[in-house]
C-alpha cells in the first residue's frame, strides 16, 4: 500500500478527529468550520480528487455520520429536526439532524462527534449540520424543529445570547437562516425529536 498523501491525511483529520484543543485555542472557531477549512486546504492541494476520494468523503464515519438518500431535484421547502447531546455538560458531545420533505419523507440523517462540548453548543451544532445540508439540497424554505427552548427563542429574538461560546454559533445560524426565502421556528417536545436525538447520541457512541 502506498504511503498516504498530505491530501489523504488532511481529509482524514477533517472527518475523523475531534480537534477539541484547536477549537478551544482559537476563539470563535467551531468544529464544523475547522473541518471545512481542512477540507478546503486539501482541495487546494488536490483540485481534481480521485473518484475513490470523493466516495470516501461522502461515506459515513464515527465522526461524521450520514444517511443521505438525495432527491433527484431541488426542493422548495424542507423540515430540519436538530438536536445535540453532551454527556457531562461539558462532556463527550454529538450533533444530530434529520432533514425531511414536507410529507415527512427522510432526505438525510446526519450526525457529528464534537469532542468535549456543552449541551447548548451541541444543540447549535446540530442545527448548523441540518441547515447546511438543507442548503446543499437547494431548499428555498425551511421549517426548523428543535426541543431546545433556548435555541429556538434565541433565534427568534425572544432571548438574548449572553454566552461568548454560543455567540459565534448563533451568528452562523442566523446567517444561514437568512439565505432561505422563508423560515419557521418550532419548539417541540423531546419525545417528538427522537430521530435527531438518536443521531447525536449515535455519533458519541460510535466514537467512544
Amino acid at each position: 500500500m502506498p504511503p498516504p498523501s498530505i491530501v489523504d491525511i488532511l481529509r482524514h483529520i477533517a472527518r475523523e478527529e475531534p480537534l477539541s484543543s484547536t477549537v478551544r485555542t482559537f476563539r470563535g472557531l467551531t468544529r464544523e468550520r475547522l473541518g471545512q477549512l481542512l477540507d478546503e486546504a486539501a482541495t487546494r492541494l488536490d483540485p481534481a480528487p480521485k473518484a475513490e476520494d470523493r466516495a470516501a468523503a461522502a461515506s459515513p464515519s464515527s465522526a461524521d455520520l450520514a444517511e443521505r438518500p438525495l432527491p433527484s431535484e431541488t426542493l422548495g421547502r424542507v423540515r430540519v429536526y436538530s438536536d445535540g447531546a453532551a454527556r457531562g455538560n461539558p462532556g463527550p458531545a454529538g450533533a444530530g439532524a434529520v432533514v425531511t420533505d414536507t410529507e415527512g419523507q427522510v432526505l438525510a440523517r446526519l450526525g457529528r462527534f464534537l469532542g468535549t462540548q456543552t449541551n447548548n453548543t451541541a444543540e447549535y451544532q446540530g442545527l448548523l449540520l441540518g441547515l447546511r445540508h438543507a442548503k446543499s439540497l437547494g431548499a428555498r424554505e425551511v421549517d426548523v424543529y428543535a426541543d431546545s427552548e433556548l435555541l429556538i427563542r434565541q433565534l427568534g429574538g425572544q432571548y438574548q445570547v449572553k454566552s461568548a461560546t454560543l455567540k459565534p454559533l448563533f451568528d452562523e445560524a442566523r446567517k444561514l437562516l437568512a439565505t432561505f426565502a422563508r423560515v419557521r421556528l418550532h419548539h417541540i417536545p423531546r419525545a417528538k425529536n427522537g430521530e435527531a436525538d438518536a443521531m447525536s447520541n449515535r455519533a458519541i457512541d460510535e466514537r467512544m
